[in-house]
């Protein structure tokens, strides 16, 4: 009886031991999934959901497609870009009687000077600070010449040469190690290729000291505009869409490649408007590069030529006299002595029917044929004659005036 209450009592003991351990156990386990869960989720916070890094990848790609070969042209060639100030004296007259030519006569106009500012755009072209820019920007009777960097610093403007009739001048900055342009080829150029004009236009490139970058096509390729009534000549130039607006005169159309390939020059205005509306012209920087290494070298372009002949229009009553039904030439009246037309076959009465195979209408046709070419002393040029009915080409050269 007694060994039987032992027995239940040691049984009694086990079951609670067991059940006292069970219990241990079981909290334990739901506390350390508890903590494991706890740690899932702080993990899950911390690191990216697949839609968010989804988002990273993409905005990523995006930044560095940003990044196209546009804009590191735009990064690669503004430092050579410079802001240009004029200040110039200008010539003007004031009549107080109205212009009446009665007065006039008494009391002749009075001439007056007043200082002009105006600005353009130029483009560093080698380390030592030489600058190309328009001569219609430079101007004449320039005071003062102050060039601006994209560092915000000014510098006086040296001239060094002006061409008037290419309107291509060349200045001088006392800076070292600048940053300049390398030029291309415009021979070379593709029309629908690529272009960024860079510039100051309305003088904006004071306000933050970086030039104004716009975008565009080649439009178009050698289009012949002759020349102008200021003098200056205009041939085989660059058409783009690329904005262009006043103060960008002298600035840089650059390509794909960052090389400067022409100097922006003028712009086809609507009759409403004086900015742009896409049609903007450049100098072929084949050109520039020609005439502004003359004026570094000399410090001008001699365009001083002769060509020992003098003519005159045909008129009615000496095409009845020589029997000519040509309707258009010039009739030369004299050849000048020791001339180079002295030493050809040229005799006076002689007709000039055309230059090169161009028809020559008057006299000055001759000489813009000239300047329109860019001809100089030493330059040949081909004369087709009209002598008794016989019609003949005869070369001439040009001498210095």
């Amino acid at each position: 009886m007694q060994n039987t209450f032992k027995q239940n009592l040691i049984y009694l003991f086990l079951v609670l031991l067991f059940t006292i351990t069970a219990i241990f156990i079981s909290k334990n386990y739901y506390l350390i999934k508890s903590i494991q869960n706890t740690e899932q989720i702080e993990n899950q916070i911390m690191e990216p959901k697949p839609d968010s890094l989804e988002k990273d990848i993409i905005n990523e790609e995006i930044n560095i497609r940003r990044k196209n070969s546009i804009t590191k042209i735009v990064k690669k060639c503004s430092p050579a870009i410079v802001g240009i100030h004029v200040t110039r004296i200008q010539q003007y007259s004031q009549n107080s009687y109205l212009n009446d030519p009665f007065f006039a006569n008494f009391f002749p106009p009075q001439i007056y000077k007043k200082k002009v500012k105006s600005s353009g755009s130029g483009v560093i072209i080698s380390e030592d600070g030489l600058i190309i820019t328009n001569a219609h920007v430079v101007g004449t009777n320039a005071l003062e010449i102050i060039v601006t960097t994209t560092s915000g610093k000014n510098y006086d403007g040296e001239i060094i040469g002006i061409d008037p009739m290419s309107d291509i001048a060349v200045l001088k900055i006392k800076k070292r190690n600048c940053d300049f342009l390398k030029m291309g080829n415009s021979d070379e150029i593709i029309i629908a290729e690529w272009v960024v004009a860079l510039g100051n236009p309305f003088g904006l490139f004071d306000l933050n000291f970086q030039p104004v970058a716009t975008i565009g096509i080649i439009s178009s390729i050698d289009l012949d505009f002759g020349e102008q009534q200021s003098g200056k000549v205009y041939q085989d130039m660059i058409q783009t869409d690329a904005s262009i607006n006043a103060g960008n005169s002298g600035g840089a159309l650059v390509n794909v490649l960052g090389e400067i390939i022409g100097m922006n020059t003028f712009i086809f205005s609507g009759n409403q408007s004086s900015g742009s509306i896409g049609i903007g012209f450049a100098i072929p920087i084949n050109r520039v590069k020609e005439i502004s290494d003359e004026l570094v070298e000399t410090g001008k372009v001699d365009r001083g030529y002769d060509t020992g002949l003098i003519i005159q229009p045909l008129n009615p009553i000496i095409k009845e006299y020589l029997k000519i039904n040509e309707k258009y030439g010039v009739i030369i009246t004299d050849i000048k002595r020791k001339s180079s037309a002295s030493r050809t076959n040229l005799q006076i009465g002689d007709v000039i029917l055309k230059v090169n195979k161009k028809k020559i209408y008057k006299n000055h046709d001759i000489q813009t044929f000239i300047n329109e070419n860019f001809l100089r002393a030493g330059d040949k040029i081909n004369l087709t004659i009209w002598r008794d009915s016989d019609i003949f080409e005869i070369a001439l050269t040009l001498e210095k005036y």
